[in-house]
């Protein structure tokens, strides 16, 4: 498809805007936040706010809307990302690509509120040709599944190469799979979308092997980087397949997401393939009949069917075999050696209830009530064996319920004990993760932002900005995740003010005494202004 001109960028964006500001009338009025109209996102993440102030915390906001902490998560930072691309918008001003990518997003995200929650009942219609879009946004699809088939096969040349490969990367067990579900000499056919996706944003891979197609890609600045920005866009397609997989029609909402989606990630692919770099262009993959199309959407269903949906998110790193096997060993360690704690726990305890015993029997005799009840007492509060809650499985893990566990955890860049936490509900502060920051521990401080709404630190910038200019400062990166937390948490407009305040500070004392030293700082504070602006 074209690209779209900047009228057609204006009115989707208006249009998404309208349903915007239509759902948060309705979101803020069922949190009790009476309002008249619906504003712009910043009017709203405000109001929103308030919402939480009113009832006590996130929680109770997201019992208010039927949504899960993940869900509640997702919403406010797609939110707090849209406002920070569009605080306030005037009709008939230009719309940038990105800006108009964020709103369609938060669209989609509004659809699925509106199905958790039946008391919502706003439209999100987009005001688009269905009949036309359907039949195009499943030939996007498709071509998007071909376009990611031939960056890998252009990886990897030969098909027992990538057989080989992807043994190595992923073991033999679901390489079994994918010969199995795929078609003959096309193991990648067999593959559910997120593996396939994963196979190019994985860090590794992508730097090996696809980092150059995409630099210079002005469509996927989204986010921090390109492949951040494609691993995003990638994930949400994913959910879209698996609506058409499940034969449902897509929203009007979709159809405009994923028509832009497809432009944003075809675009740099056509001009490297008009520049000999690669041969993989997903416009000439657009071709489709009706029968081919149906193959496609019948193939995908089957695959889905075999693990029951592709449920997982499109990750930015592979699993290798032995390093799940190593977390399977570590796992067993830890509950081999929580098991034995507990029986000297258990132990112990007999031995003090057996003296306590004694020295009742020699001051007064029980009566037959006095014997049972503390045997009755200790049956109930022996906890069940198949209890699989958080908190049981660290207690078999010998780890208590302790704030400084989950700091060592995080210290330590292990992910499961993390998890189980903040699962079980313990809350978290962005102070503990200047460690794992200053070590780039990505996937533990991914798990962190997954519960942001469980992080109680009352304002935490001062101080992450202080330990991240120090860190700058003695020649350390702004890494991808350090600025992912930066615009998670530090992108209220007061933190923002100063961090312009402490920028033009930096910049008159670089004119009052020009020097190495001066003009370092100068770029510390604007590095930082400019992640958070």
């Amino acid at each position: 498809m074209a690209r779209s001109t900047q009228p057609l960028v204006r009115e989707t964006f208006e249009t998404a805007l309208t349903v915007i500001r239509q759902a948060s009338v309705e979101i803020l009025v069922l949190l009790g936040v009476n309002v008249a109209e619906g504003k712009d996102p910043q009017w709203f993440l405000q109001q929103l706010d308030q919402a939480r102030l009113n009832l006590g915390n996130w929680a109770t906001v997201a019992r208010r809307l039927n949504l899960n902490d993940a869900d509640m998560s997702q919403f406010t930072l797609q939110l707090r990302h849209l406002q920070q691309l569009v605080p306030q918008y005037e009709s008939g001003q230009d719309v940038t690509e990105n800006q108009l990518l964020a709103a369609l997003r938060f669209v989609t995200c509004l659809e699925k509120v509106r199905n958790q929650q039946p008391k919502l009942g706003y439209s999100t219609e987009m005001n688009v040709d269905n009949a036309q879009m359907q039949p195009d946004a499943l030939r996007q699809l498709r071509a998007l599944d071909f376009t990611l088939r031939g960056m890998v096969r252009e990886a990897w040349p030969d098909e027992q190469q990538r057989v080989n490969q992807l043994k190595q990367l992923c073991g033999g067990d679901k390489v079994r799979r994918w010969l199995k579900m795929g078609d003959k000499g096309d193991i990648l056919s067999g593959m559910l979308f997120s593996e396939l996706a994963m196979l190019v944003v994985d860090k590794k891979l992508f730097a090996r092997h696809y980092d150059k197609l995409f630099q210079g890609a002005t469509s996927l600045t989204l986010f921090v980087e390109p492949r951040k920005t494609l691993q995003t866009l990638l994930d949400d397609i994913r959910e879209i397949r698996n609506v058409a997989a499940l034969g449902k029609p897509l929203s009007g909402a979709q159809e405009v997401m994923l028509d832009n989606y497809f432009n944003a990630i075809s675009a740099p692919l056509h001009k490297a393939c008009g520049e000999g770099r690669t041969r993989v262009n997903p416009a000439a993959l657009m071709k489709a009949d009706d029968a081919q199309l149906k193959a496609f959407i019948d193939h995908t269903a089957k695959k889905n069917s075999v693990v029951g949906g592709d449920i997982f998110e499109v990750r930015d790193a592979i699993e290798s075999p032995s390093r799940r096997q190593d977390g399977k060993k570590q796992e067993t360690r830890q509950l081999v050696m929580g098991a034995v704690w507990g029986a000297v726990g258990l132990g112990a305890i007999a031995m003090v209830v057996g003296a306590l015993f004694i020295v009742s029997d020699t001051l007064k005799p029980p009566s037959a009530e006095e014997v049972t009840a503390p045997v009755a007492t200790a049956m109930a509060a022996e906890p069940e064996t198949n209890d699989d809650s958080p908190r049981h499985k660290l207690s078999k893990m010998g780890i208590t319920w302790d704030e400084e566990n989950l700091r060592a955890a995080i210290d330590r860049d292990d992910k499961l004990v993390t998890r189980l936490f903040l699962e079980a509900g313990m809350n978290w502060k962005v102070a503990w993760t200047e460690q794992a920051l200053a070590k780039n521990h990505e996937e533990t401080l991914e798990t962190l932002l997954r519960y942001r709404l469980q992080m109680d630190e009352k304002k935490p910038c001062r101080r992450m900005i202080t330990t991240l200019s120090h860190a700058l400062s003695q020649g350390e990166k702004m890494t991808s995740m350090r600025k992912e937390y930066l615009q998670t948490f530090c992108t209220v407009p007061a933190v923002v003010e100063r961090q312009k305040h402490e920028l033009e500070q930096a910049q008159l004392r670089a004119q009052a005494n020009p020097n190495e030293e001066t003009k370092k700082w100068v770029n510390i504070r604007e590095t930082i202004y400019q992640t958070i602006r």
